[in-house]
């Protein structure tokens, strides 16, 4: 009995030796917020970044490169140091070297200068535009107060709506006449 006993004791060590231990796995947030935008951790940075209005898929590789981090690498491993840069760059891009062609705005009708929106501030700005366009009755502006497209679309099929939005036939016409004489 006591040779049956030492051999599982060698086989317990043996057992526990070969295992080898676990690395840790980084600890990923699944919820992050940046630019006042709740965007999910387990995402490749550049996707995760698009998910934030005003933020293009150029626009995400330009920071993710300016910044120095991995694109594919996820949203949620990235320290909170690290988040505060991406959202500093974000909100102000010409600082750290993004191109000004990626900007949604140049050459603003107020400063003359290429500025970039992010969120509410890109809101607020295309209401604005629009709000200007109208007011100063332009082409594009009556198209928007009217509902209608401004950029050039055929409407003879698509923006139909309404009461009467069908189109009747002269022969279809008459038999509709007809019908309604009869009742």
């Amino acid at each position: 009995m006591g040779v049956t006993r030492v051999k599982q004791e060698v086989k317990e060590k043996k057992t526990k030796a070969a295992k080898p231990a676990r690395p840790k796995k980084k600890e990923i947030r699944t919820l992050v917020r940046i630019a006042n935008t709740d965007l999910d951790g387990e995402k490749q940075l550049v996707i995760a970044l698009t998910k934030i209005k005003g933020v293009s898929h150029a626009m995400a590789r330009a920071i993710c490169s300016a910044a120095g981090f991995d694109p594919r690498s996820k949203l949620g491993s990235l320290k909170e140091p690290d988040m505060q840069k991406i959202e500093k760059m974000i909100v102000n891009p010409v600082k750290f070297g993004v191109p000004s062609f990626l900007f949604n705005r140049k050459r603003d009708v107020k400063t003359g200068k290429d500025i970039h929106f992010v969120a509410a501030d890109l809101e607020m700005t295309t209401k604005f535009d629009v709000q200007r366009m109208i007011d100063i009755k332009s082409y594009k502006g009556v198209r928007n107060m009217l509902g209608l497209p401004a950029r050039g679309q055929r409407t003879r099929s698509s923006f139909r709506k309404g009461k009467s939005v069908g189109v009747v036939r002269k022969a279809a016409k008459g038999a509709m006449t007809e019908s309604k004489k009869k009742k």
